[in-house]
């Protein structure tokens, strides 16, 4: 009989203890958890230099402003190639950036331009600013991400210099209408590419 009461005691106070365990755990004030700070995904991303690596889906950083790379021509004309990569700015401007080797490193950043339609002769004016011919011809190219032509095909293009790293360039996409664009040449320590994969540094 006392075993029977020692056994019926025990019993009594572990359920006694399971009671006052869950309710010192319902009357814990759960924990606020504290928002994390807003993260710059590029702080310790110092970006690459070198404008040639540049891919649909990178970003260049240029001039205060950041731009979207959102697809890219490789283009071919004899044994001479070169690349350009059109831009979003988030502003609905048509840009791009051109980088060839001639055979220095040169990345001219354009912008679209109504003021003229077409090439006209040796030396053009637009803008107050005089333009001298200064080559022409036609290549084939392939399209890589988000562009406005097809997959591949050719261009016809007309290109003239500009005072102090200005200038105009004209070019015909598989027969189009021409398409005018103003550049200005880019000083390549300004200029800075974020990778968009972790295969390049």
């Amino acid at each position: 009989m006392t075993e029977l009461l020692l056994v019926l005691i025990l019993v009594a106070l572990v359920g006694v203890g399971v009671v006052l365990y869950l309710r010192s755990r319902q009357n814990r004030a759960p924990v606020a958890e504290r928002p994390g700070k807003p993260v710059d995904p590029l702080a310790d991303h110092e970006g690459v230099t070198d404008i040639r690596t540049v891919r649909a889906g990178d970003m260049i950083d240029y001039g205060d402003q950041l731009y979207f790379v959102r697809g890219s021509l490789r283009l071919t004309e004899g044994g001479y190639t070169w690349s350009e990569h059109f831009l979003d700015d988030a502003r609905g401007a048509r840009m791009w950036v051109s980088v060839e080797e001639d055979p220095d490193l040169e990345v001219v950043l354009w912008r679209e331009t109504e003021e003229v339609t077409a090439p006209g002769g040796k030396t053009m004016e637009v803008g107050g600013v005089t333009y001298r011919k200064e080559e022409d011809g036609t290549a084939t190219y392939t399209s890589e991400g988000t562009t406005t032509v097809a997959e591949r095909g050719s261009v016809e293009y007309v290109d003239y210099e500009g005072p102090d790293g200005k200038a105009l360039s004209f070019e015909r996409f598989d027969g189009g209408k021409w398409e005018a664009g103003l550049g200005e040449s880019i000083a390549l320590p300004a200029l800075r590419v974020y990778p968009a994969g972790s295969d390049r540094t």
